[in-house]
């Protein structure tokens, strides 16, 4: 959707998520959700599993606008692709402590069988940009083997900064297993939303991005433009 403008609230300076409880995400999230909504926004989105897990509820109760959350999405993926009806979840320890993705995926089909493995170290090899450094592959060997022996045949990449290591992911587990990538159904479900709403913007606008973050800046700019292989302009810092 190139002619959505998007306003990107990045919590640098309290992340990771994936190892706080529960309560403080929740409260976390209160507050970035009451900045965004000052910012006048039609659609939210949830793009971080561990505060989707915790705290889409609240979010969804404080907002006016619609919620869209990257949990759901995937686990509605993971439930049309998967063929033996074994699925695993990967994510943060906060993510899968939560529960939330075995919940989602058995509200699709309470006859699924879920595994969830925590892979905390994923997320510091994925913003130092070892994609497919020798470390990355070995200590997804060491996560993903007791995954593998589960005889799963689709494997959910329940953080948002997984997708970036794919290709070694890809690798390791092999092609009887299929990755399912939450960032490509939720942008579906966004624009299938705004259409479906009207809220769509004018193919022919220009929309200039607004990037908020709580602190490094620099360090931010230089992590997205990694994310996201273009360079980021209008990075504020917030200081709460």
């Amino acid at each position: 959707m190139p002619q959505e403008q998007l306003i990107y609230f990045g919590d640098t300076a309290r992340v990771p998520y994936g190892v706080k409880s529960a309560s403080t995400i929740t409260q976390f999230t209160i507050q970035i959700t009451r900045f965004l909504l000052e910012r006048q926004v039609k659609l939210l989105v949830i793009a971080c599993n561990s505060m989707a897990a915790v705290a889409c509820d609240v979010v969804r109760e404080l907002s006016p606008v619609p919620v869209l959350d990257v949990l759901t999405a995937g686990a509605q993926r993971a439930h049309q692709v998967s063929r033996n009806r074994n699925v695993a979840v990967i994510g943060t320890p906060a993510t899968v402590s939560s529960g939330a993705y075995t919940r989602a995926l058995h509200g699709h089909d309470p006859a699924l069988r879920v595994v969830s493995k925590d892979c905390p170290l994923f997320v510091p090899l994925a913003e130092e940009g070892w994609f497919e450094h020798e470390v990355t592959r070995l200590t997804a060997q060491e996560y993903l083997a007791p995954v593998k022996a589960q005889g799963v045949d689709t494997m959910i990449l329940g953080c948002t900064h997984y997708p970036l290591l794919k290709p070694v992911l890809a690798q390791v587990v092999g092609e009887e297993i299929t990755l399912v990538d939450s960032a490509d159904s939720i942008a579906d479900q966004a624009m299938a939303l705004l259409a479906q709403g009207g809220l769509g913007a004018e193919r022919d606008s220009a929309p200039v991005h607004e990037y908020y973050v709580t602190d490094l800046p620099l360090r931010f700019r230089a992590v997205g433009e990694r994310f996201l292989g273009r360079s980021l302009e209008n990075v504020t810092l917030v200081q709460w």
